[in-house]
C-alpha cells in the first residue's frame, strides 16, 4: 500500500531534472513550431518529451522573441498534439 502511494505520487509530481529535460526539449524541439505557427500563449502537452510525460502539460507565453513556461500542470487525462505542418 505504501509503495502504492509513494509510486501516484511521483507520477503527479515533477522534480527538477524532469522539469529541465522538458524545458530543453521545449526550446530545442517545440519553440520553432510555435514560430512557425505564430502562437502568443497556450497549453502544450509534454509528450513530446517523452512518453513518461504524456499526463503533463505546461503553459506557456512568448517572451520578445522566445518563449516562457509559466507552469506545469498535471492532467490525468491529457494527450499529445502534433505540432508538424
Amino acid at each position: 500500500m505504501k509503495n502504492d502511494l509513494k509510486e501516484h505520487i511521483s507520477l503527479i509530481e515533477l522534480d527538477d531534472e524532469d522539469k529541465i529535460h522538458i524545458i530543453g526539449l521545449f526550446h530545442q524541439e517545440v519553440v520553432p513550431k510555435l514560430r512557425l505557427l505564430n502562437a502568443r500563449i497556450g497549453t502544450l502537452n509534454c509528450e513530446f518529451a517523452g512518453e513518461k510525460y504524456q499526463h503533463w502539460n505546461i503553459k506557456f507565453r512568448s517572451l520578445g522573441s522566445g518563449f516562457d513556461i509559466d507552469e506545469f500542470e498535471y492532467d490525468e487525462d491529457g494527450t499529445g498534439m502534433d505540432l508538424d505542418l
